[in-house]
């Protein structure tokens, strides 16, 4: 028996205390964005190209049009953004800085609150990346950042023939070092920027290139608590080179990349709303009870 108080679990129920953090982070970053020249966007809940934004189509929740066309709720906005700028908008509009602030579900239940960010026509990753830092600022909130690239796992698949992009999703660090190759095992303990060049020093070219562009990134980039994970992989289909993560503790704040939709290259991020508001509360709780 389902009692009337019951929600689904994994949705989200946002009330009082909880619901006037969340307003505080989406107003924040909103004003943070505005400021610097975004626009905001609301898409449709229901969408046809879901598909080709989430790795793991059972994610997933489809239902039908009035034709009977298969279509799904909205379980990421990157790329239904883009579609929606550029084909639909394209010739009302020649903005490319857009943001949105609005949740998105999978299967079977679960919602997930975010403001996303996505510079259109953009490669410079750090544009983004300094956006999601003055707004972790304004909410005196520190997570970590962690740059990786998803090229160098891709890159270690086609040269080792022992390794999959499986050992990547599950971090098979013992895997990686008994292969005994010298640069590789530094490879997977780079977590510095001080230390990169000397894995440069003696990776194979294709290697050192793409840890170039993550150098860059952490030159180019105003954030100071940074670290390195090259050997991270992300369960994304669209980023196609260096990405960031912001996370504190176990819990991930922040999620970016570089990514292409047909031929054109842009950079974004989503800020995880309900990860963030957690953590307010807690550290206000915290504060009051001390």
């Amino acid at each position: 028996m389902i009692l009337e108080h019951e929600i689904p679990n994994g949705s989200k129920l946002y009330f009082g205390a909880s619901a006037k953090v969340k307003r505080h982070i989406e107003n924040v970053a909103s004003e943070v964005l505005d400021a610097n020249g975004f626009e905001e966007i609301v898409t449709p809940m229901f969408s046809y190209h879901q598909h080709l934004s989430i790795a793991d189509k059972r994610q997933l929740i489809r239902v039908n049009d009035a034709q009977n066309n298969s279509i799904s709720l909205r379980a990421d906005s990157t790329i239904d953004v883009v579609r929606i700028i550029e084909k639909r908008l394209g010739s009302n509009t020649e903005h490319k800085k857009w943001f949105y602030i609005q949740p998105v579900v999978t299967y079977p239940t679960t919602e997930q609150y975010q403001v996303g960010v996505e510079f259109m026509g953009e490669k410079k990753l750090s544009t983004v990346l300094d956006l999601a830092t003055k707004i972790f600022e304004k909410l005196e909130v520190k997570p970590l950042t962690q740059i990786s690239n998803i090229k160098i796992p891709e890159l270690l698949v086609s040269m080792f023939d022992t390794l999959s992009i499986e050992d990547f999703k599950h971090i098979n660090i013992d895997k990686f070092i008994s292969l005994k190759v010298e640069w590789l095992t530094k490879l997977v303990y780079l977590q510095y920027v001080d230390q990169i060049d000397d894995v440069m020093a003696i990776a194979p070219e294709a290697i050192v290139s793409e840890l170039q562009k993550m150098k860059n990134l952490c030159s180019d980039m105003k954030c100071d608590n940074t670290v390195l994970a090259p050997m991270y992989y992300a369960k994304m289909l669209y980023y196609d080179e260096v990405f960031f993560r912001c996370i504190k503790g176990n819990e991930v704040f922040a999620r970016g990349g570089r990514y292409k939709n047909e031929n054109l290259t842009s950079v974004g991020f989503a800020i995880y709303t309900d990860a963030i508001c957690e953590a307010i509360t807690i550290q206000t709780n915290s504060e009051q009870s001390s």
